[in-house]
């Protein structure tokens, strides 16, 4: 009988200790994320601390299996269940997971961050909020789209913020009677003037003309990403 109850109060200890340090790797992993995510300044500030409570659930979870197993009890069945249970919420929650999981993935990689101007989806706006299940964008004549990130996550992204320079292009038609050599130095000199054409070599201005149906000419400008995506966008 003393044995008995010698062998069942080592398990028990041993049960407390896991316990304990179970809690103590979850408390730490969970401080840990959110201090990364704190750094991380494309993260949705709503996200974080759920981010953190997943991993420290996930630690407790598998905390509680190795408790359990210390007393005995089948954990194989446990986790048989568990995985049966995640496999079921999953297929209910399909469209769902798919959102959330499309969610984390822009949350990682980071193809746009908040304020950025990015056309997808068949959407053009700027970046109001990226959340768990949708992102909301903010088009140019103020209205609201919520995209579903898995749409986001399928579907090409443009950014326009994401390099400091951007190039314009833009196409001004003229007539056959008109001098296209004096157009062409007007159209220079105006770019010339204005200060927020880059006058960088090479990245400042070029021209060009075609006639498909009528002539045209082509002037290309770098600008500064603030100052390029007014001209297209109004953010």
């Amino acid at each position: 009988m003393i044995e008995i109850g010698t062998f069942y109060g080592l398990d028990f200890i041993q049960a407390i200790l896991i316990l304990i340090v179970g809690y103590w790797i979850a408390a730490k992993l969970s401080n840990l994320v959110r201090r990364r995510l704190d750094r991380v300044e494309k993260v949705d500030a709503t996200l974080k601390p759920l981010f953190a409570n997943m991993v420290r659930y996930i630690v407790l979870i598998f905390t509680i299996i190795a408790v359990l197993a210390q007393f005995g009890v089948q954990t194989a069945s446990i986790i048989a269940v568990l995985v049966a249970a995640g496999l079921a919420i999953g297929l209910a929650l399909q469209g769902t997971l798919q959102n959330i999981s499309a969610g984390i993935m822009l949350l990682f990689l980071r193809p746009f961050k908040v304020g950025d101007v990015i056309e997808t989806a068949g959407h053009i706006g700027t970046v109001v909020e990226l959340g768990l299940f949708s992102t909301e964008f903010k088009t140019a004549q103020g209205t609201c789209i919520f995209v579903p990130n898995a749409s986001l996550w399928g579907s090409s992204i443009i950014n326009y913020s994401r390099n400091d320079t951007r190039r314009i292009d833009i196409e001004v038609g003229i007539s056959y009677d008109d001098d296209i050599d004096k157009a062409r130095e007007t159209l220079l000199g105006l770019m010339a003037a204005d200060d927020r054409v880059l006058s960088d070599p090479g990245r400042r201005r070029r021209w060009s003309w075609r006639w498909p149906t009528a002539r045209s000419i082509s002037i290309c400008a770098a600008g500064r990403r603030e100052a390029t995506i007014g001209v297209f966008f109004l953010t």
